[in-house]
């Protein structure tokens, strides 16, 4: 089967679960062609870089796309007018506003003149934004049947400004990383059509679940891992460092990531006078990931909008205890005290607590956590079995007539 991938911007630092989900698709045999929207840059992981080679980039100069739109207006013109009615209906409750939609039908017209050169059987797009929008419209001008998968909070959180129920209308099937993913979907497709929606989780490959787990070192070092920004919660957590730190517990936080908050985060690191305490990475390649968390007791994620994400899996991977919040699709996977510990977001007095008590239970209790957590990823997020679970998806979609 031939698979064409469509995201955004691919590949990307945050997006290391899509090209896992590529690679297991392409060990069962399947041919995957590999889009982005727009042309990324800065791959840090040497695997970006060989993926990054292997990607066709959509938005590259106004030429191509001036004369895709030219060709399908040529040669489909009816296709063309029903795609402009959809464009027009996207624009009508989106905050973009018409011209960059006009901007995504002329990316699916340059998509589907690739796609008649080297026809596909089936199209993927990962998040129900952007490029589901470009799927959506590239499947009305004659491209193949389409799905896309979302993650959550952003498709949620702005339904009809980005057209979610049309493009579920319109899709042969949708993904859903988490059982609340899958139920947040399910308010927006009506009910004889709820067999369209598959809950295929985020995977992981031999680089986490591979290697033989460690026990957790006797150290009061934390880690959280992500993009610093609002939803992250990383000021929240900086904070409640302090407050560990006042009462004189021994605490070191490694913040391993970058983002358009860290100025904020460095200046508030500064305001509490906590250089010995806390310190901030950049963004760091997969195997430096593997090793922060290692080193560390827990990871730490305070989250306040989510979908589920990756860095639990790997953290529980590698069998390291997780503290995070009761939101989304988490606590499917982050079960207390099994596995880890869950506060209520935006709750600076409990998520306090946690951290004093991660950093006072015994490495044994931790260890014993950590396996726990390990053998429910083993279960729930091996790319190779979710993948199996895709394909067969995107075959059972692509075969109806």
């Amino acid at each position: 089967m031939r698979i064409a991938y469509l995201v955004n911007q691919y590949p990307k630092l945050s997006h290391t679960f899509i090209r896992r989900e590529i690679a297991a698709l392409e060990q069962l045999g399947h041919t995957v062609d590999r889009y982005s929207v727009r042309q990324t840059s800065d791959h840090v992981d040497p695997e970006d870089r060989r993926e990054a080679a292997n990607t066709r980039i959509i938005l590259r100069g106004t030429g191509p796309l001036v004369a895709a739109t030219t060709w399908c207006k040529l040669t489909r013109p009816a296709r063309w007018i029903k795609a402009c009615f959809a464009t027009l209906r996207l624009a009508r409750h989106s905050e973009r506003g018409l011209m960059r939609h006009l901007i995504y039908l002329m990316e699916a017209a340059r998509l589907v003149a690739d796609l008649d050169r080297q026809p596909v059987d089936h199209l993927h797009a990962h998040f129900g934004t952007n490029s589901a929008t470009v799927a959506y419209l590239t499947s009305i001008l004659g491209g193949p049947p389409y799905s896309f998968t979302t993650h959550g909070p952003e498709e949620f959180d702005k339904v009809p400004a980005i057209g979610l129920p049309e493009k579920l209308e319109h899709a042969a099937a949708a993904i859903a990383i988490t059982s609340f993913c899958r139920s947040q979907l399910m308010r927006w497709m009506p009910v004889d059509r709820w067999d369209r929606i598959h809950e295929v989780h985020c995977g992981l490959d031999e680089h986490f679940l591979g290697s033989e787990p460690t026990p957790v070192p006797d150290t009061p070092r934390l880690v959280c891992v992500g993009r610093i920004c609002e939803q992250k919660g990383q000021l929240l957590l900086i904070e409640a460092v302090a407050r560990v730190r006042d009462e004189g517990q021994p605490v070191q936080l490694v913040l391993a990531g970058d983002g358009d908050m860290r100025p904020l985060a460095e200046q508030t690191i500064n305001q509490l006078n906590l250089h010995d305490h806390v310190s901030i990475t950049g963004w760091i390649d997969a195997t430096r990931v593997r090793d922060e968390i290692l080193a560390s007791r827990a990871l730490v994620l305070p989250s306040f909008a989510e979908g589920l994400p990756v860095v639990i899996m790997e953290a529980m991977a590698l069998a390291r205890p997780v503290l995070s919040t009761y939101i989304a699709g988490i606590p499917e996977l982050v079960r207390e005290p099994d596995n880890g510990l869950l506060v209520p977001a935006g709750d600076i007095d409990q998520l306090t607590d946690a951290i004093k008590r991660i950093l006072t239970l015994n490495t044994q209790t931790l260890t014993d956590m950590g396996k726990q957590g390990r053998n429910a990823v083993l279960e729930r997020h091996n790319a190779n079995t979710e993948a199996a679970r895709l394909a067969k998806v995107f075959q059972q979609v692509s075969s109806k007539p």
